[in-house]
């Protein structure tokens, strides 16, 4: 590689291996081969549905695997006895990077969430941990960057973070721990057998992991990106553009609200953000989007609904909803730096 500007490489990185616009210009030859223009409105259509298909799984199944195996070696005990060690808002910023590591939808981090607040963690730092999870994972950093890039990623990754690390805070100093279901504050599972895996035994798991949470969401997959190819292709712009567009001050109000009864993780929400995106709608009206459907999904709240009493739920969901719209609202304002 002596002599390859690092540049190179990274637009290399960006190109082939995030966008995977090999695949996509693979695609494009198998529809030309079967007498289908893949710049024609079916034809993009169904360049769109089976690009986004194919380069999500690909990346969902790699990111799982590898995000499963690292996980393996942090059990909710071990978790807690590193995570003990931080007090305060530090407590809460790390709930908060825990939640990037932990590749599940807003559904599969609430037993989680249930097994941290059991282990004796903080009641903030384990919302951290509940909003960060579904929101900002490591497998959203490396699809947002496949389609808005590195800069849009990086930021997109720090305000939820900060949304996270916010909304945890808030809960912690009101004192809310009454409002946790009874057996929430039970004695905390055991984990011994994580701690005790092989590393064969934590590749088997690992490889579980990557199929159960493929079997989850792959259904959603295809509803999000089917939802994405027919607003990217059916769609007219200007539609879009006058519900989603600069020119209405409540678009990203009303993209939150839209997208909380969506039941979807990033793997399913990015291709109609895309979709939205690349129609004209401002890019932090498509970022509240995402993060609405990412973390208060309706299955979700409903499952939340039985560890959490209702006075906790409307302070969670509040938090959460006017954090996406702030954070939408300065995207759009700082959209031309991206």
């Amino acid at each position: 590689m002596k002599g390859v500007p690092l540049e190179s490489i990274g637009t290399f990185i960006l190109d082939q291996v995030l966008k995977m616009q090999w695949l996509s210009e693979l695609i494009a030859a198998l529809l030309g081969a079967l007498g289908i223009d893949a710049a024609g409105q079916w034809g993009g259509t169904l360049h769109f549905f089976i690009y986004d298909t194919v380069k999500i799984v690909i990346l969902l199944c790699v990111l799982i695997f590898a995000i499963s195996y690292i996980q393996s070696h942090f059990p909710p005990e071990r978790s807690r006895k590193i995570m003990g060690r931080f007090k305060g808002i530090w407590g809460n910023v790390v709930g908060a990077l825990l939640g990037t590591v932990t590749p599940f939808c807003s559904c599969s981090s609430i037993p989680l969430f249930i097994g941290f607040t059991r282990a004796g963690l903080p009641l903030g730092v384990t919302f951290s941990f509940l909003i960060s999870s579904p929101m900002v994972d490591l497998g959203s950093l490396v699809l947002i960057m496949s389609i808005f890039g590195p800069g849009v990623a990086v930021a997109y990754t720090v305000v939820g973070l900060l949304i996270a690390i916010a909304g945890g805070t808030i809960i912690q100093r009101m004192g809310m721990e009454e409002h946790l279901a009874d057996f929430v504050r039970g004695d905390a599972p055991a984990d011994a057998e994580l701690l005790s895996m092989t590393v064969a035994e934590r590749l088997a798991y690992a490889r579980k992991e990557t199929w159960g949470t493929f079997k989850k969401v792959f259904p959603y997959i295809l509803l999000g990106v089917g939802i994405g190819a027919f607003i990217h292709n059916w769609i007219p712009a200007e539609w879009i553009e006058l519900v989603l567009g600069d020119g209405n001050p409540f678009a990203v109000v009303l993209a939150t609200l839209v997208g909380a009864p969506i039941y979807a993780d990033t793997f399913g929400a990015i291709p109609i953000a895309e979709a939205l995106y690349y129609k004209g709608t401002g890019l932090g009206t498509v970022l509240a989007f995402m993060m609405s459907v990412t973390t208060l999904s309706i299955p979700s709240l409903t499952m939340l609904s039985r560890v959490i009493k209702p006075k906790l739920m409307v302070t969670f969901v509040g938090l959460c909803i006017v954090g996406m719209c702030i954070s939408g609202y300065v995207f759009n304002f700082l959209q031309p730096l991206f």
